[in-house]
């Protein structure tokens, strides 16, 4: 496929940064313009793919908040580096002291008998109030390797150069788990992260408003999510953007975060998901960005007390490679995988009648063996898997893939 021609645009890409931020401890990703379409066929380390932007590093917030002295100036100094204006910006929001007090927006609370559509336009008006981070410093440090909440796991404790302790809670590792004394220690949980997004009110990015969307969205079992992943390419460099994928009533829809309007909401009026994606397709070429790939996770449980975590990319679609009959055939083929997985009872309830005469709870201690399996299913674009050998008969020959 051809490359882009014009202006950037989109979901996470490019840096145009604003005056106000409020930041913290950061890292930079060394990087550079050529590098990152060279590095693009490279395995990405847990994370890396979201601290990249078009070629250009940027922060991330690793020391918590309130800012300590060295992130606040280091940051500063990144804005003025990549704003227009340079150091002037800078030096002209600090040296005021009549800065206009900027409202904090108030968490959306719902009435049980609000529509779940207008509850996810609810959520998403939040998100939009938050406004876009464009500082070049992301404020929280999002490991997508993070549990949603709890400890995560025997054998693998959670470690963190976290300062700030209000994102954590203190745990202890359960009687059975062989881990050492040392390793009973504070667990970041993502659920924690999204609690103190809307304690601070801090302008985000659309890895940030994925998991906020989950949080907000928890209260609606109805509601099922899964994270949609975006890759493009736009002169010489890749991009990446992210969103939360929904389901209500069999419609697909999405919520995000991005600088242009087309490419983060999407009510849930899309039939598959197929035209959801189609339709992120079409906003990216208005902006000449060419599609590259989509990685499409599974649906994230509404279990408040679980620790299992999200599954990013259950499935990597290489657009160039599959062609556009398999693109769609694969995108339909991973709904069908959700709705497999919720109908066995492995994914997050779903209202149907079966699950409502089941007098047993369809979550309990099933969320994190099904984590521990799912890596395994994870495929690549255009590959096939063996199928098992009983096939269930109401499903029109479909056959189920493992």
């Amino acid at each position: 496929m051809p490359g882009g021609k014009k202006v950037v645009g989109g979901g996470s890409t490019g840096a145009a940064p604003t005056a106000a931020a409020v930041p913290s401890g950061v890292r930079r990703l060394e990087t550079s313009e050529g590098a990152s379409a060279q590095r693009d066929d490279e395995p990405e380390e847990e994370g890396e793919e979201d601290l990249r932007d078009g070629g250009i590093p940027f922060f991330v917030n690793r020391g918590g908040l309130p800012v300590d002295e060295p992130t606040w100036e280091r940051m500063w100094k990144h804005v003025a580096k990549i704003h227009p204006d340079g150091e002037k910006v800078a030096q002209r929001i600090r040296g005021a002291t009549d800065l206009p007090k900027i409202p904090i927006p108030s968490v959306p609370t719902f009435q049980p008998s609000t529509p779940v559509p207008e509850r996810l336009e609810a959520v998403q008006r939040y998100i939009r109030e938050l406004q876009y981070n464009h500082t070049g410093t992301q404020f929280f440090e999002i490991k997508k390797s993070r549990p949603l909440t709890g400890l995560q796991g025997a054998g693998q404790p959670w470690r963190s150069s976290y300062n700030n302790q209000r994102l954590f809670r203190e745990v202890t590792v359960p009687s059975g788990v062989h881990c050492a004394p040392e390793e009973t220690r504070s667990v970041p949980r993502l659920m924690d992260l999204a609690k103190e997004m809307t304690k601070e009110a801090l302008p985000i990015k659309c890895l940030e408003a994925v998991i906020l969307g989950i949080y907000l969205t928890n209260s609606m079992p109805t509601l099922e999510r899964f994270p949609i992943s975006f890759k493009t390419y736009f002169s010489g460099n890749y991009f990446r953007h992210i969103v939360l994928g929904v389901n209500f009533g069999g419609r697909y829809g999405a919520l995000g975060m991005s600088r242009r309007e087309d490419l983060m909401y999407k009510p849930p009026a899309f039939r598959t998901l197929s035209e959801l994606v189609l339709d992120y397709e079409a906003a990216y070429g208005r902006c000449w960005h060419v599609l590259k790939k989509v990685k499409l996770g599974q649906c994230v449980s509404h279990d408040p007390h679980s620790v299992e975590q999200i599954e990013w990319k259950h499935s990597v679609l290489d657009v160039e490679r599959l062609g556009r009959e398999d693109f769609r055939k694969e995108l339909e083929r991973h709904a069908r995988d959700m709705r497999l997985k919720i109908g066995k009872g492995t994914g997050p309830p779903s209202p149907t009648k079966d699950r409502k005469k089941d007098v047993s709870s369809p979550q309990r201690g099933q969320s994190s063996p099904h984590r521990r399996n799912s890596r395994s299913e994870r495929r690549p674009s255009g590959e096939k898997k063996p199928s098992e050998p009983k096939a269930m008969p109401d499903l029109n020959g479909y056959q189920i893939r493992v």
